[in-house]
């Protein structure tokens, strides 16, 4: 099984990075931000820069879509797993059209309002994880499995 983790650096990649125990033993890839925590984190992990700023940045999003389609045909991964935040967009949408399987978490702070990369990924994930049982008035088919951190 191969397995793409995907999402921005800070606290979208630190968050999936504290499931190590589950994706070590698999073959795996990650796409996030160029930015000193990212190289430092993922030193000895296959990884592909993506591009930012992505809050709101349209010529991001479409060079981020391109991106998404190159690596998703080279790659093929089984599964998409990501907490957010745009990058996962195209990565998503792209990769159900290829037939991978999707893994959203909600992230951990986001109690009273849904973010919007939760929003937009929502009707395609095949999983999406929550991490409080109040973040299920706004993703009423989420799991909640309690808190990551």
């Amino acid at each position: 099984m191969k397995i793409c983790l995907v999402g921005s650096s800070g606290g979208h990649l630190t968050h999936l990075y504290l499931l190590k125990n589950f994706w070590i033993k698999y073959d795996r890839f990650w796409v996030t931000f160029n930015k000193e925590d990212a190289r430092s984190l993922l030193k000895n992990e296959r990884k592909y820069w993506c591009y930012h700023p992505t809050n709101r940045n349209i010529k991001n999003l479409l060079k981020n879509t391109i991106l998404a389609l190159k690596i998703l045909i080279k790659e093929k991964p089984d599964i998409i797993i990501s907490s957010g935040a745009a990058p996962a967009i195209p990565f998503f949408y792209l990769g159900k059209l290829f037939g991978a399987k999707l893994v959203y978490i909600e992230v951990y702070d986001r109690i009273d309002s849904p973010t919007l990369t939760g929003k937009i990924v929502y009707p395609i994930t095949d999983k999406f994880i929550l991490q409080w049982e109040e973040q299920k008035r706004f993703y009423p088919k989420g799991i909640n499995i309690g808190g990551i951190v």
